[in-house]
């Protein structure tokens, strides 16, 4: 019997095509793992009308990892449009299942290291070393909506606020609603996280990034927490910045971060912003965690117009799967395949079309799988 049990979810679009160029260095580091395939993405909301179904839901209950590629997600129209003739008009909703995931699993910790390599020339500039702690499983991305909005919930509001006397005169079809929410464990814990990691890789400064000044109910509970944890760590300095700039402040300095701390929805733009500050798609990775589970992905959409052309950068997979091998206590596994990327950058021999080259997607597969 393998030691590890690992689902394996291409997904959509160009997953299957870095997926098969991170099988390549697994292989070659011999983990003793047994790699089970799980459905997962458009094709199966198509046919199906679930982006994840419950088979592969039962089989996240059974591993120790998953490795995660891509997800084609589209609005609401075009995903019904989509759907088998025989389930539309059935009111089913499309939710992105990477998000669903989450909170099935309540993986609250999304990390995002990005990390300039000596050598890379997309590098906004070089020696930027920024990880991204993003709360993962609450904010606007609870799903809480209403379109359109219920009489019952109009009323609710503008009896909460006369400032929303003038949208209750509307009809509830010419507005819709999307709540935000964000609680004091989830909040406690992600900050927990990130001062934790601060002190495991000497990381000398943490920055709470919010809009407190405008969203001072959610926003507001986000930094006091920050804040208050902060008492417990006197030997990081810990500052806060408004999201709007965050983004003036890391294209200004990016040296001057090291570890970042956000809501959801600020999360996700904010190491986007990072990411392509470091070489963009093909270099972002991310790691998914929770008590009891840990989802790996690239940061990158699935891009179906370069399906099985094998030529997108495969780079934030394999280090999404180096991420994998830090959480299962694989430590030499993970230096050794981040060395092997590092070494393959430097050296500039091979490149993808994103690197301006235009060596395909295994070939740069091969050649880390090389330096192992």
């Amino acid at each position: 019997m393998a030691k590890y049990r690992i689902a394996w979810m291409p997904g959509d679009g160009i997953g299957k095509d870095v997926m098969d160029a991170a099988k390549i260095v697994m292989d070659r580091i011999e983990l003793d793992a047994e790699y089970i395939p799980a459905d997962v993405g458009w094709e199966f909301w198509q046919k199906e009308a679930d982006p994840l179904p419950q088979r592969t839901i039962e089989i996240l209950k059974t591993v120790n990892a998953a490795l995660f590629a891509a997800i084609t997600s589209k609005p609401a129209p075009e995903a019904e449009a989509a759907l088998d003739p025989t389930m539309r008009g059935l009111g089913i909703k499309y939710r992105s299942p990477i998000v669903r995931i989450r909170q099935l699993f309540d993986l609250y910790m999304c990390v995002r290291p990005c990390k300039s390599y000596p050598g890379n020339p997309l590098n906004f500039q070089e020696n930027i070393d920024v990880t991204v702690f993003r709360e993962n499983t609450e904010d606007v991305y609870v799903g809480v909506e209403y379109s359109p909005v219920p009489d019952s919930l109009a009323d609710a509001l503008m009896q909460a606020n006369r400032a929303f006397a003038p949208f209750r005169m509307l009809p509830g079809d010419h507005y819709a609603i999307s709540l935000k929410i964000n609680t004091l464990k989830a909040t406690e814990r992600i900050f927990k996280a990130a001062f934790e990691h601060a002190v495991a890789h000497n990381k000398k400064r943490v920055t709470i990034v919010h809009k407190a000044n405008v969203l001072r109910a959610t926003d507001g509970l986000f930094l006091k927490i920050g804040r208050d944890m902060a008492k417990d760590y006197p030997g990081i300095e810990t500052d806060d910045a408004n999201f709007d700039a965050i983004t003036t402040g890391l294209l200004r300095h990016p040296h001057d971060y090291q570890v970042l701390v956000l809501p959801n929805l600020y999360g996700d733009i904010i190491s986007a912003l990072a990411m392509q500050m470091v070489g963009g798609p093909g270099f972002g990775c991310s790691a998914n965690i929770g008590e009891k589970l840990g989802v790996f992905e690239p940061t990158h959409g699935s891009a179906p117009k370069y399906a099985g052309q094998y030529k997108v950068n495969p780079i934030a997979t394999i280090l999404a799967a180096k991420m994998m091998l830090t959480y299962l206590g694989e430590h030499e596994k993970a230096v050794s395949i981040e060395r092997a990327v590092k070494a393959v950058i430097a050296e500039g021999k091979v490149r993808t079309y994103d690197m301006k080259g235009s060596n395909t997607t295994i070939e740069m597969a091969e050649a880390i799988a090389e330096k192992l």
